[in-house]
């Protein structure tokens, strides 16, 4: 008997070590940050300040590398994809993992379960702004204005972003019609909306927050933001829809080990909780958010499903 209880223990006697192990060798070389947009959006800027922290208490470099395309999908399916060590980490995101899974008629991923879901980070609210000097004053104006003139351009940093679907949200609350612009990030857009090129976009308080060459109309936090307090929300103004923020979070491939997860995880939360990483974070309008990895993983499942019911509302689908 006691032979037989000796070898029924043995499974996880092996298994504890192994775990120690992967805990105490991570990261044996230096870490694949994967950013799924091109470089300078908020997406980036997360990663980098993330990135920088993590690479000093690790003692291993994490590099921050850009993998744009289709919505932020390419860059998450590499991660999808990759193997399941840790090595290799996407930036979770609103778009390509909580509103891609609708929009695109063939995903290459399941957001859910390919991915071990490390932390969240940060969630950001989003803003409708126009260039400083347009006629557009207020949320009023914009929904006069497109109303007056359906079709009036409203970019967002690509197809199936979430800038996307909170822009279908945005005509069906208002009553009112408006044409997508989709570019390939937030640079360019911004560039259009600074230079005259493009009358109106939906992006992130971090991107225009701070930005002279833009007038923020409303933004979608459900009060409103310590710095912007004569920034309106939408739901204040009567759209209580658009109440919606822009997330971001750390991911590896399904199946990396629990303890170097875990291990992530807490230096994570440690560094989000140092003064100098909040207050940056909280300065560009971003509230630091602070989860174990199954609270993150229960947070994606739930985002998948909020904004299936939107974009199937609002009829986006690309091919």
């Amino acid at each position: 008997m006691r032979r037989r209880h000796l070898l029924s223990l043995l499974p996880g006697a092996l298994a504890a070590p192994s775990l120690a192990l992967a805990q105490a060798g991570y990261p044996a070389r230096p870490v694949r940050v994967i950013v799924p947009f091109p470089p300078g959006g908020t997406t980036d800027f997360i990663a980098r300040l993330v990135s920088a922290r993590l690479s000093t208490v690790f003692g291993q470099t994490f590099v921050v590398e850009n993998r744009a395309g289709a919505g932020g999908t390419l860059g998450s399916d590499l991660v999808a994809k990759s193997a399941p060590d840790g090595l290799m980490l996407i930036v979770s995101n609103i778009a390509s993992f909580g509103v891609a899974p609708s929009v695109y008629r063939s995903m290459p991923y399941n957001s859910v379960t390919d991915f071990a879901h490390v932390a969240l980070l940060a969630e950001i609210p989003s803003v409708l702004a126009v260039n400083v000097s347009s006629p557009i004053r207020s949320l009023a104006d914009f929904i006069t204005a497109a109303k007056a003139r359906p079709g009036l351009n409203v970019g967002s940093p690509g197809n199936g972003t979430s800038s996307h679907a909170k822009q279908a949200i945005l005509q069906r609350s208002a009553g009112i019609e408006t044409t997508h612009v989709p570019y390939r990030g937030s640079g360019p857009m911004m560039n259009d909306v600074a230079g005259g090129a493009l009358e109106s976009m939906i992006t992130t308080l971090v991107e225009a927050g701070r930005n002279e060459r833009f007038r923020l109309l409303a933004v979608t936090a459900d009060a409103r933001v310590p710095g912007w307090p004569d920034l309106p929300t939408f739901k204040e103004l009567g759209h209580p829809d658009l109440v919606a923020s822009t997330w971001f979070g750390l991911s590896a491939a399904a199946n990396t080990p629990p303890a170097i997860v875990n291990r992530v995880n807490a230096e994570v939360l440690a560094a989000l909780a140092t003064p100098d990483i909040a207050a940056k974070l909280i300065e560009t309008g971003a509230t630091p958010r602070r989860m174990t990895a199954p609270e993150y993983s229960a947070f994606v499942a739930a985002e998948v499903q909020r904004w299936a019911a939107v974009v199937q509302a609002a009829g986006i689908r690309i091919d």
